[in-house]
């Protein structure tokens, strides 16, 4: 992608709305723009590690067994009354009517209508365990919507809905969701610490956050320090292993985590002082086992081994990707904009041209760009006029992990400098290694 043709509306200045570092830094970028409040566009360079996040989420999920499908966001009321939770659920939910007069709302989450078109097609236990997921658009009319898509109106979820026969098979899928969470949160450059949390308007009997730790987390949160170091399920993981999975989520419960709404102090004060870690955390990730809340009022059952029907048991899981990418950007930023990891960076490499113009260098970093996108390379190929310190201002700011800088005395040479976004490392090469360097 050449930089002279891309829609990327970078601020030179500070965004004076902009409350955290995330918020700012996705303004500046121009990776977002509010539309109104709580409600952003997403643009290009938002939308390249939007799409990049949402691919790592979905592979997991797959991995783990789960099976896509889209779902509408606008659902009839008549199922949020069947379960109870119409009028139940708060001024959050959106409620509209269609042009019938007929009750309508913006959906919030999903449980009923999957538990709809589970109960219409579903009546065997020989097609159990079954997990649902869509990655879509939602609506919560928060009351306060503030630090941009990290707490917004209108968001994404990735929403995942199991049904098993019976609470022991809904523990084995709720332990599906809880190890592939850590490897998703892991690939994506975060560690996410499991932690007992509320239920809330989803209900339940169970349910754990995922939290990153972060100084502008909205709520403050309580673990044993042991969990930072903790090993990631591998990508080998047997999601089939019922022994398997139990052993990682009972290894990642054994020490105390809990959020504020959560926290027992005398347990906390149990764990002795040098192991406590008190901080601020962003959640990232929330999951619920709730049992028969839903198959029952909607009459979700099937035909067990018995020959007698049986409610459903059912589980909930939700990562949110458009709060995932500020999360990552708390995680991982300095003072001169954001540093992406390479799993979602909206391109892998940076062409920094330092005299359009100059036929060398032209020439060379057409020679690199080409090369590059031929090896499968995701590259941003800065052919702008812009002076040298705006066009190294820009990649800083953007967070584009390697920066590929073509200036007239070092192409002149035959060479070309290579900088680490990260580490600020730099070094001076041909240009063939270069090349070799991101291609082999």
């Amino acid at each position: 992608m050449r930089l002279s043709r891309y829609f990327m509306p970078i601020l030179k200045e500070n965004p004076k709305e902009a409350e955290i570092v995330s918020h700012r830094l996705m303004l500046r970028a121009g990776m977002i723009r509010q539309q109104s409040q709580g409600i952003y566009s997403w643009l290009p360079l938002g939308k390249r590690v939007l799409d990049k996040v949402n691919a790592i989420i979905r592979d997991e999920q797959n991995r783990a067994g789960a099976i896509e499908l889209s779902m509408p966001t606008l659902q009839s009321a008549e199922l949020w009354q069947e379960s109870g939770r119409y009028d139940a659920y708060g001024k959050e939910m959106l409620r509209i009517k269609d042009r019938q007069d007929r009750p309508m709302l913006y959906g919030p989450t999903n449980e009923e209508m999957v538990t709809d078109i589970f109960r219409s097609s579903v009546k065997s236990y020989k097609d159990l365990p079954l997990n649902l997921y869509h990655i879509q658009l939602k609506f919560r009319d928060e009351i306060r919507p503030r630090f941009g898509t990290m707490r917004s109106r209108e968001f994404m979820m990735k929403d995942a809905y199991s049904f098993d026969l019976t609470r022991e098979g809904a523990e084995h899928s709720y332990n599906k969701m809880f190890a592939a969470y850590l490897r998703t949160f892991d690939r994506l450059g975060l560690r996410a610490i499991p932690m007992r949390a509320d239920t809330g308007p989803i209900g339940g009997k169970l349910s754990h956050e995922f939290i990153i730790l972060a100084d502008t987390g909205e709520s403050e949160v309580f673990c044993h320090k042991d969990f930072v170091d903790f090993d990631i399920p591998g990508a080998h993981t047997d999601f089939d292993s019922v022994e398997g999975l139990q052993a990682i989520f009972d290894k990642w419960t054994s020490l105390y985590a809990a959020t504020s709404e959560m926290h027992d102090e005398a347990a906390f004060n149990a764990v002795p002082e040098g192991d406590r870690l008190s901080a601020r955390g962003i959640e990232v990730g929330h999951i619920f086992y709730f049992g028969t809340k839903y198959s029952e009022p909607m009459g979700a059952k099937v035909q067990g081994p018995d020959g007698k029907e049986h409610f459903v048991h059912m589980g909930s899981y939700g990562i949110g990707p458009t709060r995932l990418v500020p999360a990552i950007i708390e995680a991982s930023h300095d003072d001169n904009g954001i540093i992406w990891p390479a799993s979602v960076a909206p391109f892998d490499i940076v062409v920094i041209n330092m005299k359009a113009g100059d036929q060398a260098c032209d020439d060379t970093c057409e020679l690199i760009y080409a090369a590059l996108t031929k090896a499968g390379k995701d590259v941003l190929y800065d052919d702008t006029d812009d002076r040298a310190g705006t066009k190294f201002a820009t990649a800083d700011l953007i967070g584009v992990p390697v920066q590929v800088i073509a200036g007239p005395r070092a192409v002149a040479n035959g060479e070309v400098e290579v900088k680490d976004r990260k580490t600020g490392a730099r070094e001076t090469m041909t240009i063939e290694a270069a090349i070799n360097r991101f291609v082999a």
